[in-house]
């Protein structure tokens, strides 16, 4: 969005620097007119922001190459094979749409629960196949990530990584959560972005609804808005905007309705994650 362009250029020269593998690198204005930018930079103006994965898809479509990297404009890679290694790690099974590293904060501030796809977090969590990956930093698969029909747009911010990694196990493909690979991005939370907690609650609706067998739709709602009100029952107004965002979900349309299959739901339960929580 142009508001950042100090942290923006330490992420490109971030990127720019990674070896072995042949990049090109693409940068999304989302309602900013891109300025400034080094000549090994090519740009997208959108005059509308698009939000967060509706940005990401219009990069997608613009970037060329088999992988796509996401990468948010705060993140920095701390080594030059960074890259060079997550695709490395991409090519070990043909099954992998996903790569996720590790994120941690440079300046050594505690590792978010939410950027660790799991539910032990001890040390950073195990390697292996998983149900969610760091949405702002991670390598796909570009066939895998467009059978599936990319981030949902409508989105504009809050679990489209949820969305994206439930089609993509249901079209056969793995997530592989990669800890031992690092990626720096600052520790913020995320109630920094406006009508966070209505988006948040909003999303939860929508990707319910979109993706879950119909008996698990109410079951997973109601087990979010228990565990809301659990987390925010000294704050009113925060449960109050919660649940106006969650009201919404259930009234606006929430886009395609692709039901994943009961075999995956087994396989996100065997995972660790059945999808009701």
């Amino acid at each position: 969005m142009g508001e950042r362009l100090d942290v923006l250029a330490t992420a490109l020269n971030s990127v720019h620097a990674q070896q072995g593998v042949e990049l090109d690198i693409v940068v999304v204005g989302n309602g900013w007119q891109p300025t400034g930018l080094p000549d090994w930079v090519r740009t997208v103006y959108q005059p509308t922001n698009l939000g967060i994965p509706g940005g990401r898809n219009v990069g997608a479509k613009e970037a060329r190459g088999d992988y796509l990297f996401f990468y948010d404009d705060d993140a920095t890679l701390p080594r030059t094979d960074t890259l060079a290694r997550m695709v490395a790690e991409m090519d070990q099974d043909p099954r992998n749409a996903v790569i996720g590293p590790r994120g941690q904060d440079p300046t050594g501030k505690p590792t978010p629960r939410r950027w660790i796809p799991r539910l032990n977090v001890k040390n950073g969590g195990k390697a292996g196949p998983a149900t969610w990956f760091l949405e702002g930093i991670h390598l796909s698969r570009r066939i895998a990530f467009e059978q599936v029909g990319g981030w949902p747009d409508d989105f504009f911010f809050g679990h489209e990584g949820i969305d994206l990694a439930w089609r993509l196990i249901d079209a056969g493909w793995l997530i592989q959560y990669v800890p031992s690979i690092v990626v720096n991005h600052p520790a913020t939370p995320d109630n920094r972005h406006p009508r966070y907690l209505a988006y948040t609650a909003r999303n939860r609706v929508w990707v319910a609804r979109r993706n879950l067998p119909a008996p698990l739709v109410p079951i997973y709602l109601a087990d979010w808005a228990a565990i809301t009100v659990l987390r925010g029952r000294r704050n009113p107004q925060d449960l109050k905007v919660w649940f106006n965002g969650f009201r919404d979900g259930l009234r606006q349309p929430a886009g395609p309705r692709r039901p994943i299959s009961w075999r995956t739901v087994a396989e996100l339960t065997r995972l660790g994650r059945p999808p009701v929580l």
